[in-house]
């Protein structure tokens, strides 16, 4: 197989390590899009970055979408070169990707056509709701690339080539950052500029990711990107990538209505409070994501294989890592909120609201990066279902907690401490879920291939 790394042999630290550290950096430098528009449109004002950090969420729903075809690359690709099958990982490839610009389009038509309704349901002021319309048909006709990038980067994942979207997505920021001032102060498009910064460097790593593929022909000598969709491929991509990209939708829906009830309690620095300390919070999000995706790809090369005693070793190896540098994110969190918070919005009244809820959330971040870790090894072994049950039970959770708290006469504060107690729960409730499957299958496998041996 051309340019496939083959995971279920050598150093599994080493292994893991070279898989994550590209794919932490991709998810920093995704990150690094929304925190680069903030940073920038934080410089209009506290309603400019509320227009933004509405349209926020609503990007945050896209790329939880995307999931559906990135997941799916990554596990039905992963568990495809695991079992030495390289036409099945070609065209497991091939329909994801397929796939992916079909859901993307009508998503991108849905958006842009129903833009002013959909943004009128934070109740922000008019011309703060009009700047967000603009900003959201803007970038929406942006989601193809969006969609397929993810997919593409699922599949350079799954075949142990992290290194590639990593680079790719690199020269992606690095052009958001160029044209970002230029667009937003110097042309004096404000919001507008953002946006279009944003859609140009989308379009430039859908690209690069097109070159990769079918001019260097990286992974295989005669890839198709798409193609017509055969039963067997999509049934199964479908079957591992629709409860991720569900739990991660309905997790953006749940959130759009808390950044509703936090408009109401707090008005626009209520909204912008949210949506910017979330932005601040995807620090320790995707570090453990990272690990949680590099993991993911391990577990299903490893799986497939039924090399049991590798995947057990690269849990516990990751999660060493994440838990370590989760702890020291909370001592910052708790304890420098205002300060972190300071840098993209320097109001005062902002900051001393984005940074409560900096300080509250700091207390679930273990626990919020136990769930994303121990999400990658359901995802590698292809049973993406139980992850979505507690995700989607105990996000569903936040609505009637917020507005009990809320009712209670805790302000925002409600809304903060809602997401961090039940950030909590989704941490414990997974523990046990895996210690389960561990119990009743994993061990099995293991003692089975044992008996094969003897």
């Amino acid at each position: 197989m051309k340019g496939i790394k083959d995971l279920t042999e050598g150093h599994i630290l080493k292994q893991l390590f070279t898989l994550a550290m590209p794919i932490m950096a991709t998810s920093f430098i995704q990150m690094a899009y929304s925190l680069t528009d903030m940073a920038w449109v934080g410089r209009l004002g506290s309603e400019a970055i509320a227009a933004v950090g509405s349209v926020g969420l609503l990007t945050w729903m896209t790329t939880s979408l995307a999931l559906l075809n990135k997941v799916g690359a990554e596990v039905s690709v992963g568990q495809a070169i695991g079992m030495k099958d390289d036409t099945a990982a070609h065209n497991f490839a091939t329909h994801n990707l397929t796939l992916s610009l079909i859901i993307s389009s009508i998503w991108a038509i849905i958006l842009f056509s129903f833009a002013p309704f959909i943004i009128r349901f934070y109740e922000l002021k008019e011309h703060i709701s009009s700047d967000a319309i603009n900003y959201l048909r803007i970038v929406s006709t942006a989601f193809p690339f969006v969609f397929m990038s993810a997919s593409f980067t699922g599949i350079f994942n799954a075949a142990g080539r992290s290194k590639i979207p990593f680079t790719i997505n690199g020269i992606g920021l690095l052009t958001n950052m160029i044209l970002d001032p230029l667009f937003i102060f110097v042309f004096d498009w404000e919001t507008d500029g953002a946006a279009l910064a944003t859609w140009i460097a989308q379009a430039c790593v859908f690209t690069l990711f097109i070159y990769q593929l079918k001019i260097r022909k990286i992974l295989w000598e005669d890839f198709h990107i798409l193609g017509t969709l055969e039963r067997t491929y999509t049934a199964r991509i479908i079957k591992i990538g629709l409860p991720v990209a569900t739990l991660n939708t309905l997790f953006a829906f749940v959130n759009m209505f808390l950044g509703r009830t936090a408009s109401t309690v707090g008005g626009h620095i209520g909204l912008m409070a949210m949506t910017t300390s979330g932005q601040i919070e995807a620090i320790t999000w995707n570090t453990s994501q990272g690990f949680s995706t590099a993991l993911s790809a391990f577990v299903a090369q490893n799986y497939a294989a039924k090399k049991i005693s590798r995947v057990m070793k690269a849990l516990k190896s990751t999660l060493f890592m994440t838990l370590i540098f989760g702890f020291i994110c909370s001592l910052l969190f708790i304890f420098c909120g205002n300060n972190i918070f300071a840098i993209f919005v320097p109001e005062k009244e902002a900051y001393e609201a984005g940074g409560l809820a900096l300080r509250i959330d700091g207390y679930s971040q273990l626990f919020m990066m136990l769930e994303i870790v121990i999400q990658g090894v359901f995802f590698g072994m292809g049973r993406t279902i139980p992850p979505a049950i507690i995700s989607i039970s105990c996000n569903y959770l936040r609505i009637p907690m917020a507005l009990l708290f809320v009712s209670f006469g805790w302000g925002l504060s409600g809304i903060w401490w809602t997401i961090c107690l039940t950030s909590i729960l989704k941490g414990i409730i997974i523990l046990i879920w895996f210690l389960f499957i561990k119990r009743k299958t994993l061990d099995k496998m293991t003692i089975d291939k044992n008996d094969n041996i003897n």
